[in-house]
């Protein structure tokens, strides 16, 4: 029999932060690369993969450094 894992709060907004980053990439790049194939060819779409790729990587990088400095607070707490 299966055991049940007990709820925590941090697990789940764990579970919940990456699942909407996940889901917000796909959303990104699937949809937004897809319209621009569509609407301007495949060239376009390269070229606009690769912008979103550097905005997504800028984002990517803002959270890493808020995240480092989450746990450097959490640190000095008592």
């Amino acid at each position: 029999m299966k055991r049940k894992r007990a709820f925590t709060l941090e697990r789940h907004r764990r579970q919940t932060q990456s699942r909407l980053i996940i889901g917000g990439l796909l959303i990104l790049f699937g949809v937004g690369g897809g319209l621009v194939w569509l609407l301007y060819g495949r060239t376009a779409a390269l070229t606009a993969l690769l912008c979103l790729s550097t905005a997504a990587g800028l984002f990517g990088f803002l959270w890493l450094i808020l995240s480092i400095l989450e746990l450097w607070v959490k640190e000095d707490e008592p």
